[in-house]
């Protein structure tokens, strides 16, 4: 097996398990191992420290997989891996009685680059590094076995996999087609999900603790659900007693979706959709408030990912920032605000403080009430604080 040895005192994170080595921590490899080899990783002066997959063509040069020198990187290890993850969720007491839930989390379950998300009887999987994709065929053999579904798709991001030197994967990976609809059940809830065709794999799984959390704070409550997708936070606001529920949505696909879920859960005719960009109409919606007083009692923010590198880190904060104030005008007095981030480069203090000065700017008094993150079946590795992307604050607004 190849080497990978790192420059002198690159080392600490290796030993401290965190499963990335990054390109300019290596010094030098032997034997000329090729992209997608398993190599076993040494500090510069011959330690032995971890074993991984190697991939130049990433700034993610090796992920890590064992610590142990005895584990081979072998079929049964992928087999070990997935028992293991998909065993954690049968023991969730969160997903009892579930029909869609995370099944495995990349780095976080150790199968780096790969995740696999249930829908009923079909798995949605992403292969976003070359780690997962150079063993596809045995982690399909291995789902099959292990979860029986009757399909698996691919949804992959082609960024991620253009980062790693992977051409773009899509479609159908292994037994039957999904139907266009797939209906999954969340606390008594129906929703369709578009596992073939919609965002990320279909459904916002990570929110499902969030969602849980903001269904008491609306009875007899005007509820604004900005960024709402498929209508699933609506969903619970309406039958959290909400007297009325506004979405807005850029999508007009998942407009439609929205509609149709809310009308499976006996609310399709009581709300009002606005298909349109979260900023404008959230900006026309502070006009209304000026001209006529109108306000809302709930108001939820669940934007899409707005930075995708670091270098994006301050645009994003400042699109946080003008989405909160704009929601902080928006409420009355008493009022509650659950706002979230799915930026894993915007940690949680960042967020908040990023909120903090919305805060200021909007001259309101905001008390903290709880801290969000994302659902336990997207665990998060201690030693792996990248895998702690979902934060969000709901707040008492006066």
């Amino acid at each position: 097996m190849s080497n990978v040895i790192l420059k002198r005192d690159r080392d600490k994170p290796v030993r401290q398990r965190h499963p990335w080595v990054f390109s300019g921590a290596i010094a030098r490899t032997n034997d000329e191992p090729q992209d997608g080899d398993t190599v076993d990783v040494l500090a510069h002066d011959g330690d032995w420290l971890a074993r991984g997959i190697l991939n130049r063509r990433s700034q993610i040069a090796v992920r890590l997989l064992t610590w142990d020198p005895a584990e081979a990187v072998d079929a049964a290890f992928w087999q070990r891996r997935l028992a293991r993850a998909i065993d954690a969720r049968r023991r969730l007491p969160a997903l009892v009685g579930a029909s869609a839930y995370r099944l495995a989390f990349s780095e976080a379950d150790g199968v780096p680059g790969l995740v696999v998300d249930r829908y009923g009887p079909w798995l949605a999987v992403q292969f976003s590094a070359l780690a997962a994709d150079r063993w596809r065929d045995v982690i399909l053999a291995a789902l099959v076995d292990q979860a029986q579904p009757r399909g698996i798709v691919a949804r992959d991001d082609p960024e991620a996999r253009a980062r790693e030197g992977l051409l773009p994967l899509d479609g159908v990976l292994w037994g039957e087609s999904p139907p266009a609809r797939v209906e999954i059940d969340e606390d008594g809830l129906t929703f369709a999900v578009d596992v073939l065709g919609g965002q990320k794999t279909g459904f916002y799984l990570d929110q499902r603790d969030n969602r849980r959390l903001i269904e008491p704070y609306c009875p007899g409550a005007r509820v604004l659900d900005a960024f709402a997708y498929t209508g699933a936070f609506a969903a619970r606001a309406w039958r959290g007693g909400a007297a009325a529920v506004t979405t807005v949505e850029s999508s007009a696909e998942a407009l439609v979706l929205a509609e149709e879920n809310l009308a499976r859960n006996g609310h399709g005719g009581q709300t009002e959709h606005v298909a349109g960009n979260a900023f404008s109409e959230l900006r026309a919606f502070r006009a209304a408030v000026q001209r006529a007083g109108r306000r809302f009692d709930v108001v939820i923010l669940d934007p899409p990912k707005f930075a995708r590198s670091a270098s994006h880190v301050e645009r994003a904060c400042r699109g946080y920032k003008d989405i909160n104030l704009l929601a902080l005008h928006l409420l009355e007095p008493g009022g509650v605000l659950l706002t979230c981030s799915c930026s894993g480069l915007v940690n949680a203090d960042l967020f908040q403080k990023v909120v903090f000065g919305a805060a200021v700017d909007a001259g309101r008094d905001v008390q903290i009430i709880a801290h969000c993150a994302q659902s336990a079946d997207h665990p998060e590795l201690l030693s792996f604080p990248e895998s702690a992307y979902l934060k969000g604050l709901l707040c008492r607004v006066w």
